[in-house]
C-alpha cells in the first residue's frame, strides 16, 4: 500500500495550515487505498539550509537533515497544504524541499492551497519546483480563497464543493504514486 505524506506547509503562528492539513487528513483517512500521515514542517525543526554540499549529492552532514531525508524517503506521494504569501510559497516549505533531492524523485505530488486568491499562485510556482525534483504533480488541485472558505476571522470553514474537490486529488496522487513505484525502485 502506498504512504501519503499530507504536509503542512506553513510554521507561522497563528497559522490556517494546521486546520486545513486536519482536514484533509480526516478525509483522507477514510480511504482504504493508501496511508496518509500528517507531516508537520514545524516539528522537523530545520533551520535555514544548512547543509555544505548540494543535496543532489545526498552526503547530509547535519542530523536533522538525515532525520528529514528518512521521513520524506519513507513517502511514495504528498499532499502539500500550502498557503500563498506574497503571490508565491511559504520560504519554510521551501526550505523543507530545499534540504533533499532523491528523496522527491518519482513521487507523486498534489496540492491543497489557500489564500486571498485561494493559494493559486503559490500551486503555480510549486508545479515549476516539484518538476525540478522530479515528481510528478497532479492536476486536480484543492484551492481555498479567504472569501469563501474561512469566516471573517480567518478560521477555516470548508464549503462542500470543497470538500468534494479532495476526492479527485486523493484519486489522482494515490494512482499516479502507485505508478511510479517501478521508477523508485519498489
Amino acid at each position: 500500500m502506498v504512504r501519503i505524506a499530507i504536509v503542512v506547509g506553513s510554521t507561522r503562528p497563528n497559522r490556517n495550515a494546521a486546520d486545513v492539513a486536519d482536514w484533509v487528513h480526516e478525509h483522507a483517512s477514510a480511504r482504504t487505498d493508501a496511508r496518509f500521515e500528517l507531516v508537520d514542517i514545524a516539528d522537523q525543526h530545520l533551520p535555514l539550509l544548512d547543509e555544505p554540499l548540494p543535496p543532489s549529492l545526498g552526503q547530509y552532514k547535519n542530523e536533522h537533515t538525515k532525520a528529514w531525508s528518512a521521513k520524506i524517503a519513507s513517502y511514495d506521494g504528498f499532499v502539500f497544504v500550502t498557503p500563498e504569501y506574497n503571490h508565491s510559497v511559504p520560504a519554510a516549505l521551501k526550505n523543507a524541499v530545499d534540504y533533499l533531492y532523491a528523496e522527491w524523485n518519482n513521487k507523486a505530488i498534489g496540492f491543497v492551497s489557500y489564500g486571498s486568491a485561494g493559494g493559486t499562485r503559490a500551486v503555480e510556482a510549486w508545479r515549476l519546483i516539484a518538476a525540478e525534483v522530479q515528481m510528478a504533480d497532479v492536476r486536480a488541485q484543492v484551492f481555498l480563497p479567504f472569501g469563501s472558505e474561512f469566516g471573517e476571522d480567518f478560521s477555516f470553514q470548508p464549503t462542500e464543493g470543497a470538500t468534494g474537490a479532495l476526492q479527485a486529488l486523493f484519486d489522482q496522487v494515490v494512482a499516479w504514486a502507485q505508478a511510479l513505484k517501478p521508477l523508485r525502485g519498489a
